[in-house]
């Protein structure tokens, strides 16, 4: 499984604006809907829920959120580069510019799973999240992010 498999070039979002974690999700689960053809409140409130377990901001800037959903039929991500970093609730309670939404299946098991730990080594390498809040072009970030994953392919 490699990035390219979960985003495509319509699924990356260069200035995407929320002044909340709340209004954030909401503006994913609302694209996520367009993609997927599922229910923009039923995405948004899957991720409540898991919110509501715990952050999925993971430190340094970053969030994945995610969740399974039914109706789905193979995994979709959806990256954002916010136009200003938003309060969180992250692990370190620094404020998140970057987002990778991640839905899965009900059934995906394992390869959510592989899917959370692919986009969690990405976005834990400090220069490819530089690159990424140095540039605010959609082409530009999905071409840094899917370009990683074929040169450091695990």
């Amino acid at each position: 499984m490699e990035i390219n498999d979960l985003i495509t070039p319509h699924s990356v979002l260069a200035q995407l604006r929320a002044t909340s974690k709340k209004q954030a999700l909401q503006e994913l689960a609302k694209r996520a809907a367009t993609a997927t053809g599922l229910h923009e409140r039923t995405i948004y409130d899957v991720l409540s829920e898991r919110e509501r377990l715990g952050t999925t901001g993971i430190g340094m800037g970053i969030a994945i959120p995610h969740g399974k959903l039914p109706g789905l039929t193979k995994l979709y991500g959806l990256f954002a580069r916010l136009e200003r970093p938003i309060p969180f609730e992250a692990i370190d309670e620094l404020p998140v510019d970057l987002i990778f939404l991640l839905l899965a299946p009900e059934t995906a098991g394992a390869d959510h799973l592989k899917a959370l730990a692919l986009v969690s080594r990405l976005l834990r390498d400090r220069a490819i999240c530089e690159k990424l809040r140095g540039t605010d072009n959609a082409d530009a970030l999905y071409a840094l992010l899917t370009d990683h994953t074929a040169t450091h392919a695990a």
